[in-house]
């Protein structure tokens, strides 16, 4: 995850330092901010909270606030959109005491952040979300984990409702889902159940809260100012050539020089998918047969861009190489991940 860690104070700055650090060593991309007074040599001076916000929520997957959960919420709130967009909110106290996630706990990873943060430093996750309180299964947190797009959110507050008042909710799957069904859910009949599987005519219950799998990656190169509408009518013209459904995609990928490609980030937004960059120096170390150019390798600084971008998102396979059209590109590829309760 891109996390950005905000502090006020001395002893705050201290502990989004050491919660950086640790969260480094997990793998993750953390930048800390800090006001000029307490900044150390590590730390991007912050401006107000508002606008630290605000880029954050364009910019990044998680915003930790070290401070006082009032600061956070008035900092945020004129950046809420949406709980499948908004990006994670955390804020801990300045002791590095609790951790405790504001928005986004399950879409957008808090939960899983506050508990990994807690993992990390000794802190402890406050966590308030019913499905976590109650160690209840949560269809959201699962979808994600799995990589599933949900397909009714009303739908999915039913079957959180549902297990919460200890009702049985179905479970079906056209695809392997390996380890125990969760308490609540049975393979019997039932009026609400969870399908796993492409959208289809006939459906196993009265309603049926659709999972569908998101295996494919689409790579994409294009000149510049090329449209949304060009760049959709051109992808979804190669996905039904290959008989999968726009649903099915889980992000857009591509060069890091398209980072601010209007075009692209206007059709990842439609789609409803991430728009994953990458420098030319992790897309050439992307093992694999590919069909390279000295064209883009002089403007990029790698043979090819929608491939190896399109493989490099979620280390899958090509399963279409490289199409072009009227200045754009794409390629297709597939990672074919196990589903798992575990």
């Amino acid at each position: 995850m891109r996390i950005r860690i905000l502090s006020y104070t001395k002893r705050g700055r201290d502990t989004a330092a050491e919660t950086a650090a640790s969260l480094r060593t997990d793998g993750h991309i953390c930048r800390t901010f800090a006001l000029p007074k307490f900044a150390g040599p590590d730390d991007v001076i912050a401006g107000s909270a508002g606008d630290w916000a605000a880029e954050g929520f364009r910019e990044d997957d998680a915003l930790i606030f070290v401070c006082a959960a009032g600061i956070a919420v008035r900092a945020v709130a004129p950046c809420i959109k949406d709980k499948t967009k908004d990006p994670a909110v955390i804020v801990m106290d300045e002791a590095g005491r609790y951790v405790i996630p504001l928005l986004s706990g399950h879409i957008g990873g808090g939960n899983a952040l506050a508990e990994e943060i807690a993992r990390l430093t000794g802190a402890a996750a406050v966590l308030t979300t019913a499905t976590d309180v109650n160690g209840v299964f949560a269809v959201d947190v699962f979808a994600k984990k799995n990589r599933l797009r949900i397909s009714d959110r009303e739908l999915a507050k039913a079957v959180s409702a549902a297990l919460l008042a200890g009702e049985k909710v179905g479970f079906r799957s056209d695809v392997p889902v390996s380890g125990v069904l969760p308490d609540g859910l049975t393979e019997g009949e039932a009026d609400l159940g969870i399908y796993i599987g492409r959208r289809q005519a006939s459906l196993p219950y009265p309603r049926t809260l659709i999972l569908t799998p998101q295996r494919y990656t689409a790579g994409i190169g294009c000149r510049r100012g090329k449209s949304a509408k060009e760049l959709s009518a051109f992808l979804l013209k190669q996905l039904t050539a290959l008989g999968i459904g726009a649903e099915e995609l889980s992000a857009v990928s591509s060069i890091d020089l398209k980072k601010d490609e209007t075009g692209i980030l206007e059709l990842a937004s439609e789609l409803g998918v991430p728009f994953l960059t990458f420098t030319a120096k992790e897309l050439a170390a992307v093992p694999g047969t590919f069909s390279g150019s000295a064209f883009v390798l002089s403007k990029t600084g790698v043979d090819s861009v929608c491939e190896r971008a399109a493989v490099r998102a979620f280390g899958g396979r090509l399963i279409a190489g490289k199409s072009a059209s009227d200045g754009m590109t794409c390629a297709i590829a597939v990672s074919e991940e196990e589903i798992s309760f575990g």
